[in-house]
């Protein structure tokens, strides 16, 4: 991995409601790391230097370095709570790791060759990405940045799974492990109809209904039932 991430952290007291928001007032971002051998702790964090990382794919699946009142941890990040409409981090967690535990991170998929996609340059269609991002489970020193699927050779129609996706040595994606049936599409070539062309059609279904089984115009005399003959 290219990118590293080091977070400044200290250790806080004062939890609650009341707390968090006094903090967040503060430039402050609330977090608790969690795991390995060692009791949770509560921490606080300035959302500046928060924002900034967050803003990079590669933060998420990353081990980070967690710098708690001058001592590292390793950690990983596995939940990020935000505000519903604003920009601000309300909250953090971290689960720390050891090297000889394996880890489950959701890493993001790259897709290669849509630009020359069969299906999108001879059939017309739109590589339609069913999954963004993959759960995997290894070792941390083997934790990958991202995956790679390469789309290039799909027909439309054709989809690429999970099993199809080649991943490092040491890395297992995690869905699999759990049987075929979790085997599902990453992506998949498909031809998109135009919004008109589907009302177009729906318009033709009510029309050719309305026809066969039109219900008696507005004051028209209905046919007596066999009951009133």
């Amino acid at each position: 991995m290219s990118d590293t991430f080091t977070l400044e952290a200290q250790p806080r007291e004062d939890v609650g409601k009341g707390a968090s928001r006094r903090l967040r007032r503060e430039g402050l971002v609330p977090a608790v790391i969690y795991g390995g051998d060692k009791p949770p702790q509560s921490v606080t964090m300035s959302h500046n230097e928060v924002d900034k990382s967050l803003a990079s794919e590669a933060f998420y699946s990353h081990i980070l370095t967690l710098n708690v009142d001058g001592k590292d941890e390793q950690a990983i990040i596995k939940d990020v709570q935000r505000h519903p409409y604003r920009r601000s981090v309300l909250h953090l967690d971290f689960q720390r790791i050891l090297a000889d535990q394996e880890i489950s991170v959701n890493v993001p998929v790259h897709f290669l060759g849509e630009d020359v996609c069969v299906g999108v340059k001879s059939g017309g269609g739109t590589v339609s990405h069913v999954q963004t991002e993959v759960a995997v489970t290894c070792l941390p020193r083997y934790l990958p940045e991202y995956l790679e699927v390469d789309v290039s050779s799909l027909d439309v129609g054709d989809s690429v799974h999970l099993s199809d996706i080649v991943v490092p040595e040491g890395v297992t994606i995690t869905e699999l492990t759990y049987g075929e049936e979790h085997d599902t599409a990453v992506a998949t070539v498909q031809i998109l109809r135009m919004a008109e062309e589907v009302e177009e059609e729906e318009g033709l279904e009510e029309g050719e209904i309305g026809e066969e089984g039109a219900e008696p115009e507005a004051g028209a005399p209905e046919e007596p039932s066999g009951d009133d003959a």
